[in-house]
């Protein structure tokens, strides 16, 4: 008889990536007023591809074919999680609370389940979408600071608009990249979608440098592009596909969930807010509820 083991990366995974996508909250509030919302997105996956392309460059040239194959599918994913998800949150917090970006971007996991059941029939059991509404408690506990008054008076601004296109842009991205499947491997292909993403990211950045806001080339802009482009950008995205290959679409989704907790961190840490008791409280509800959600966390290799 084999010896069976338990493997704990993907739920080490699961913790671990969220640290990074949280990332981009800490850039979008430092770079704020610094750097034009989509000129940083745009610029970002710029400096990706760059980065990347050195290394998928021999698969490029030797699989050139399956790039005209796949480019339909790649400008999808491009578009929706590259594109879309790169600039919409950097324009929401222009106009939006905190409080409103992690209440409606948390809604992205339940929207990811959705399409996974009615698009591909994933299956889900009772335990995980009671696990899945523990976390979405978790996070309401965070966001409203265990006062459902708080939650209550929240109003609707151009900003959640903007937060609510990304979120439901994410779900989309996500379920696509787990459901279809590529010749290309992980970084060849995540180097692809970056440029995709520029190409997507073009028509709005030439909109923005001309009738709203005009990009300066200095130090700011160095500085909040390359962290941008290396932290949420190219660590975060390729713990994300890795991670649906461990637990599927509709688990790793989960992660969105941890954003408001680390998020909570990094203003503990960066930013000199204090950590309260409801954040505490909070955590605890979203790391039960994940734990529970994911059914392939502890799965027998």
């Amino acid at each position: 008889m084999k010896d069976q083991k338990v493997s704990f990366l993907p739920l080490l995974f699961l913790f671990i990536q969220p640290i990074f996508m949280t990332g981009n909250i800490a850039v979008a509030r430092g770079a704020a007023g610094l750097v034009p919302p989509v000129s940083l997105a745009f610029w970002r996956w710029v400096l990706a591809a760059l980065i990347l392309l050195p290394f998928i460059f021999p698969s490029l040239k030797k699989q050139w074919k399956d790039i005209l194959v796949e480019f339909p599918k790649l400008l999808i994913l491009g578009l929706t999680g590259f594109a879309f998800c790169g600039a919409f949150p950097y324009i929401s917090g222009l106009t939006t609370s905190v409080v409103n970006m992690g209440i409606i971007y948390s809604a992205s996991p339940i929207f990811i389940i959705l399409f996974s059941v009615f698009i591909y029939k994933e299956k889900l059991s009772k335990i995980q979408i009671f696990g899945t509404v523990l976390c979405l408690s978790g996070i309401m506990v965070v966001v409203c600071k265990g006062q459902l008054e708080t939650l209550m008076k929240l109003q609707i601004t151009k900003g959640d608009i903007w937060i609510s296109g990304a979120m439901i842009s994410w779900a989309v991205y996500s379920v696509f990249l787990m459901n279809w499947k590529s010749k290309f491997d992980l970084l060849t292909r995540f180097g692809l979608m970056a440029i995709a993403g520029v190409i997507c990211l073009l028509p709005m950045y030439y909109v923005e440098e001309t009738f709203f806001f005009t990009t300066s080339f200095n130090k700011d802009f160095v500085f909040w592009t390359v962290i941008a482009a290396i932290f949420p950008g190219i660590i975060a995205f390729l713990m994300y596909s890795k991670l649906q290959k461990f637990v599927g679409a509709s688990i790793t989704g989960l992660v969105v969930y941890l954003m408001p907790i680390y998020s909570a961190l990094y203003g503990y840490f960066l930013f000199n807010e204090k950590l309260q008791s409801f954040h505490w409280f909070g955590g605890l509800f979203v790391l039960t509820g994940i734990i529970l959600a994911n059914k392939n966390l502890f799965k027998i290799k």
